[in-house]
């Protein structure tokens, strides 16, 4: 387990120490999608949910989701935001949402778990909206796409 950060020598969990790491910019990008029937899907392009803006409380349920990470997954580290963005695309070929965060700080550790925490809930968030409509709405493909900063630089996914 030497090589997951998140153990100590003996196997138990902890928070890692990053106080010794400089403060860099850090960047993350995810994605993710929320395949639902084009009727359904229609609701949310023509306005017609009857919750509202399914895209809009999608996008403010992501943003704030990002701001609480760290009290949502045991062993992150709260940090000061300064930006978080999601972008949600209808896409008639899914059909259904595409969903993209984007989050940034100045710090000593990645937010790569903020974006990826923010896709999560913008997308339970569209299901939550529209669940009178359809059930079978499926969460997919939430993954990371690119990072920046830190120590290890930048990843993209292939």
């Amino acid at each position: 387990m030497s090589d997951l950060t998140h153990f100590d020598a003996e196997g138990h969990a902890h928070m890692v120490d990053v106080s010794g790491k400089p403060v860099t910019t850090r960047v993350a990008v995810a994605e993710g999608a929320v395949i639902m029937a084009p009727e359904t899907l229609a609701l949310v392009t023509e306005g017609r949910a009857k919750k509202g803006d399914v895209l809009g409380v999608a996008r403010l349920a992501g943003i704030m989701a990002a701001k609480r990470t760290a009290d949502l997954i045991p062993l992150c580290h709260p940090l000061p935001l300064t930006r978080v963005a999601l972008d949600l695309v209808p896409d008639a070929a899914l059909p259904g949402v595409r969903i993209t965060a984007t989050v940034q700080t100045a710090g000593q550790t990645g937010v790569e778990m903020e974006a990826l925490t923010a896709v999560g809930i913008a997308g339970l968030t569209i299901y939550d909206m529209l669940k009178a409509a359809e059930k079978s709405m499926r969460l997919t493909e939430i993954h990371l796409r690119r990072k920046e900063g830190g120590k290890s630089g930048t990843y993209e996914a292939k």
